[in-house]
Order: C-alpha cells, then sequence, then structure tokens
C-alpha cells in the first residue's frame, strides 16, 4: 500500500489541490490575491498539473512496454490528447477570449510537435549517431492526413465568407468533424491493423524477418500489471481535468494583466501538454529509435486536429458561442511553411542535423512572430 501510495504521489497531491482550492472558494480568486498572488498560484497548477502529466506518460509507455508498437505510442498520444480537449475547453469556458483558445492552442501544438520537438529530436540525434533511419512510408502516411486536416482546420476558415473574421460556418463545422473523425479512424485502423508495420523501427523488422525479436524501444519493464497501468493512467488524468478550469482562470488573468499577446496563452497550454510526450520523443531519438520519435511527434500534431478539432467545435455549439479557427496570414504562412518543410524533411528515410536545424528555426521564428505582432 505504501508503495503504491509513493507511486502515485502526483495523481493523490494533484486531487489534493483540487479539493483544497474548491474548499477556499473565493478566497483564492484572482480578484481577491491580485496579480502577483495569480502568478504564484498559476505556477503551482502548472507544476501539479504537469507531475500529473508525467505521471500518465509513465504509465501509458509502461503499457507501451506491455502491448509494443504501435500501440504503446497511440496510447501515449490519445492520454495527451485528452489533456489537451480538457484544458480547451476549460479555456473556452472561462475567458472573455475563448472563440480563439482552440486555434491558438492548436496552432502551438503543431508547431512545438513538427519543429521543437522534431528539431531537437534530429539535432540530437544526429549528433549522436550521425545519420538516423526511420520507416518512411509511416511519416508519409502521418503528413498525408496531417497536410488536408490541418489546411481545412486552420487556414480555409480565414478566406471563406461563410462566417466572419475566421470563424467557422454550421455546414463547415459539420465538413471538418466528419472530415476529422473519418480520416483520423481510417488512419487508426491502418495504424494499428493493416498497415502496423509502417510505424515500426525499419531495424525491428529486419531482426523479425531474420528470425529475431524486436525491441520494444521503451527503455524500461512495466513493473505492474496492464490493468493496474491502465486504471492508474485514467487516474492520473482525473486531476489534470479537474485543475483545468481552475488553471486557465488564472491564464487568462495573467495574461491579459500582463498585455502579453493572446496566442502566449496557446503557446503556454501547449507546452504543458507536450512536454511530458516530448521528452519521450527526444529519449527515443538519441537511443537511435527515431520512429518512436517520429510517431510521438508527428502522432501528437495529427491527434491535435484529428480529435481536438470536432471537439471544440462540439462545445462551440453545446454552449452556443462562436469558435474562430482560422489563422491569420503571418500564422497561416508559418503552418504552410512548416507543412513544407516536413515533406522536404521525411522524402528520404534517412535524416542529419541539417534538417533538425531548420525545424528549430521555424519553430523561433513562429515565436518572434507572436510577440512582433502585439
Amino acid at each position: 500500500m505504501i508503495r503504491v501510495v509513493r507511486e502515485e504521489a502526483a495523481t493523490l497531491t494533484g486531487l489534493l489541490v483540487f479539493a483544497i482550492l474548491t474548499a477556499v472558494g473565493s478566497s483564492l480568486s484572482v480578484d481577491a490575491i491580485g496579480g502577483i498572488g495569480s502568478t504564484v498560484v498559476l505556477s503551482m497548477l502548472f507544476a501539479v498539473m504537469m507531475w500529473c502529466s508525467f505521471a500518465a506518460v509513465h504509465h501509458a509507455e509502461a503499457l507501451a512496454t506491455l502491448l509494443g508498437e504501435p500501440f504503446g505510442t497511440l496510447i501515449l498520444t490519445l492520454a495527451v490528447i485528452i489533456i489537451e480537449v480538457a484544458l480547451i475547453s476549460a479555456v473556452m469556458l472561462t475567458g472573455a477570449d475563448s472563440p480563439t483558445v482552440a486555434r491558438d492552442t492548436m496552432m502551438a501544438v503543431l508547431m512545438i510537435a513538427m519543429n521543437l520537438l522534431v528539431g531537437i529530436s534530429l539535432v540530437l540525434g544526429g549528433i549522436r549517431h550521425k545519420a538516423q533511419v526511420y520507416n518512411l512510408q509511416g511519416a508519409n502516411t502521418f503528413l498525408a492526413v496531417l497536410i488536408p486536416l490541418a489546411v481545412f482546420s486552420l487556414i480555409f476558415p480565414s478566406f471563406t465568407e461563410s462566417a466572419p473574421g475566421g470563424q467557422v460556418s454550421v455546414l463547415q463545422g459539420i465538413y471538418l468533424t466528419l472530415a476529422s473523425v473519418v480520416l483520423y479512424g481510417i488512419f487508426l485502423t491502418v495504424q494499428t491493423t493493416t498497415h502496423s508495420d509502417l510505424f515500426r523501427e525499419p531495424t525491428d523488422l529486419a531482426a523479425e524477418a531474420d528470425g529475431g525479436a524486436a525491441d520494444s524501444g521503451h527503455g524500461h519493464e512495466a513493473p505492474h500489471s496492464g490493468l493496474y497501468h491502465a486504471i492508474a493512467l485514467v487516474g492520473s488524468l482525473i486531476p489534470v481535468i479537474l485543475l483545468a478550469k481552475k488553471f486557465a482562470g488564472y491564464l487568462d488573468h495573467i495574461i491579459v494583466l500582463a498585455g502579453a499577446p493572446l496566442a502566449l496563452g496557446g503557446l503556454l497550454v501547449a507546452v504543458l501538454i507536450l512536454t511530458p510526450e516530448g521528452l519521450s520523443a527526444i529519449r527515443a531519438a538519441r537511443e537511435n529509435s527515431l520512429q518512436r520519435a517520429v510517431n510521438l511527434c508527428l502522432g501528437s500534431a495529427l491527434a491535435s486536429i484529428g480529435l481536438t478539432v470536432p471537439a471544440v467545435i462540439g462545445i462551440s455549439w453545446l454552449i452556443s458561442e462562436p469558435l474562430e479557427l482560422g489563422l491569420g496570414v503571418v500564422q497561416s504562412m508559418l503552418l504552410i511553411l512548416t507543412l513544407l518543410v516536413s515533406m522536404v524533411t521525411f522524402v528520404s528515410a534517412r535524416t542529419n542535423v541539417m534538417q533538425g536545424a531548420v525545424h528549430l528555426a521555424l519553430f523561433f521564428g513562429y515565436v518572434m512572430y507572436m510577440f512582433d505582432s502585439t
């Protein structure tokens, strides 16, 4: 029992913090404690939620060890997207600038996953292993679904006239929901059933062809049964979901008080969402398991569009609030440039440091233009 309490300390702490914040009520509201107090509480919530996210990743990786690829990476990606949807939903229900929070967060997730994480993975992996190999067809399958969904969801709404200011009309919402669900559903079938070998390490496939055993690629053994890790994974996500609305309230207040660009909120939410998974991707690249890193990075980007878009459209209809998904001109160009560079990066089955450096330049350009527009 003591061992379980120690191992699940993050989950228990998250539940305790939620109980305390609920009990004290208005005494810790943003109006009562001011800017400095709100910053302290926001930092505390960020740390606790990040701790719970790492706990979720730990249990997801344990399940990945038990189930193997690509199911392991898929579980980890879906856990992260649950956190993303919960946080976006909380901000949509809390902040005055909620029509753009889904757009800003999804854009930030794409920039972090496809530029920052891919860039760091390729640079560190290239420094350590020179050129690295991965399954080219798997990466191209990710991009084949990601590119049209990203353009339809985040670029087209800014150029149509059916709804003002980049908002999503009812007809667009229906189409985006159906397209996202159908395409992502087909992708999951391809990834897990019909062509699962496209998302596995080429070295593992070669080893199995020679009669050997494939490496799980996760670097550790699962300390408990699959049922235990599945229950613990769900349990570690609960505090993040419960604390999401409180986190959103403080975040919105601090951004307005500091006069920071509103898109910074989406970036901070994306950092909270992707940090644990990002560290797993970087570690995989350093261990020369580039296919797992590619699965994590591109899988997060694709799931962010394929699952988050239908969720936020449904929420906007449920609460009868407008939803603005269309990006501005500069962000649209950055997204298109990212998609084009990704196509060039994954055009061959070998990568090197140069490609990673280009992706990092794109990410820091995204951050620069975020503040340059204020």
